[in-house]
């Protein structure tokens, strides 16, 4: 969409993106599937084109699919308000990289997809999307790290649970106080706080966690920090460990989420629009295991046409150096602006990696939750995979586990976590 009015309302936006939608999810799109249709290894050659290269070969392997009729996803009403109250101030720096202006809201709700920053733009949306705008709990966090059996019983090689997994935002806040900037932001610079810790299992690694600060500032390092209970120290972390797989993971900070790099320190190229498959509104809540490809994915679930755009990120040499992959493919919807998935490449140019995401659109993330209930739907993630496609391994983790305590597992823009969660004091005492 090209800017045309000197001012956007709601009311335009809802109706702009609405006849968009419409429009690319027209029958012809969508011809090669149909609402009802299952995806097995036996027909996975429909989907080829309809899915990410690394999702394919995971259809392959045994992940099914059900096809489903496209819904419309709405953004939470306070993202939407900041989005008409701050847009028309933002722009991208001289450097064509960085964002001036930004308060709260969508930075880029226009966009020209001739405008040779369009790739920039469209990553800032997916930086700065809707799903958690302001701070964000996630409990008991349980993944399961297992080959790719097709057919086949599940060969668990790892369970690992971390206690929270958590985030906070010093900017383009939009539900909880302080709004729509956390007064810290002018004297930390932090543009946002994250954490995963406590490590609960596996029992030998019991303690271990991790927290990271990011800058608003271009040219200033995130700065990041491990607890390693055995020794009980605190160990600074290299920004280029982002890259870097943990043990028998599959997952790496970098792509945790999509792709979640310091942007600054990537070139971003658009390489189109295409309506794919993504899974947004699973009806399976908690999801569960593959039975069909050894439990190395989640399935079945509900897929459905989707407007996608695909961008292509390559890291800047004379910013980073060292990180494992060349490229990254990043396919974001256009509504919602997450990722179903997003593939990586090695240094060799090969497909190395890919991460697959399931989501559900409700007020609540669990049929029964009794705390993180909202006045109007939002997306929540219920299941990710990160597959190393040249291992066949895959790390699948689940929000929430069919098998930890905590049902609800998302807490969402309610104030469940603040910045002094994120403090290194914080850390060491929940490993002790």
């Amino acid at each position: 969409m090209t800017r045309t009015k000197p001012r956007a309302t709601a009311t335009t936006l809802t109706s702009l993106v609405a006849a968009a939608f419409a429009l690319a999810l027209a029958p012809s799109a969508v011809a090669q599937v149909k609402p009802g249709d299952s995806i097995t290894p036996a027909n996975a050659e429909r989907v080829r084109n309809l899915v990410s290269p690394g999702t394919h070969i995971a259809v392959t392997k045994g992940m099914t699919m059900k096809i489903a009729a496209p819904i419309r996803i709405e953004w939470p009403p306070p993202y939407k308000i900041a989005t008409e109250q701050y847009a028309q101030q933002v722009r991208l720096a001289p450097d064509r990289r960085s964002v001036l202006g930004y308060v709260a809201g969508q930075p880029f709700p226009f966009l020209d997809l001739n405008d040779p920053d369009v790739g920039t733009k469209i990553m800032w949306n997916a930086y700065l999307r809707p799903i958690a705008t302001d701070d964000a709990d996630l409990r008991f966090f349980e993944c399961q790290v297992a080959p790719f059996n097709p057919g086949g019983e599940q060969k668990q090689m790892l369970v690992s649970e971390i206690g929270h997994i958590a985030g906070y935002n010093n900017i383009g806040r939009t539900e909880v106080q302080p709004m729509p900037v956390d007064p810290d932001f002018k004297v930390t610079g932090v543009w946002h706080y994250s954490g995963a810790y406590p490590l609960i299992a596996p029992a030998d690694d019991r303690g271990v966690g991790v927290i990271s600060y990011r800058y608003w500032e271009a040219g200033r390092a995130d700065d990041s920090w491990v607890y390693l209970p055995k020794s009980r120290r605190i160990r600074r972390l290299n920004e280029v460990i982002g890259s870097s797989s943990p043990g028998l993971s599959t997952w790496d900070g970098d792509h945790a989420g999509g792709f979640r790099a310091k942007p600054q320190n990537y070139s971003f190229k658009f390489l189109g629009e295409k309506n794919m498959l993504g899974c947004i509104n699973a009806a399976q809540v908690p999801a569960r295991p593959c039975t069909t490809d050894g439990g190395a994915t989640s399935c079945a679930e509900s897929w459905e046409m989707r407007h996608l755009y695909l961008v292509e990120v390559t890291p800047r040499p004379e910013r980073i150096t060292g990180v494992l992959h060349s490229k990254t493919i990043v396919y974001i919807d256009s509504e919602m602006w997450f990722n179903p998935y997003v593939d990586s490449y090695d240094r060799r140019g090969e497909l190395w990696k890919t991460q697959i995401y399931l989501l559900t659109y409700r007020d609540r993330p669990v049929p029964d939750a009794r705390v993180a209930i909202y006045p109007f739907p939002r997306q929540f993630v219920i299941a990710a995979s990160s597959i190393d496609l040249q291992s066949g391994i895959s790390t699948t983790c689940y929000l929430p586990s069919p098998n930890t305590p905590e049902r609800e597992c998302w807490y969402i823009n309610m104030g469940a976590v603040g910045r002094d969660f994120f403090t290194r004091e914080a850390l060491a005492k929940a490993g002790h």
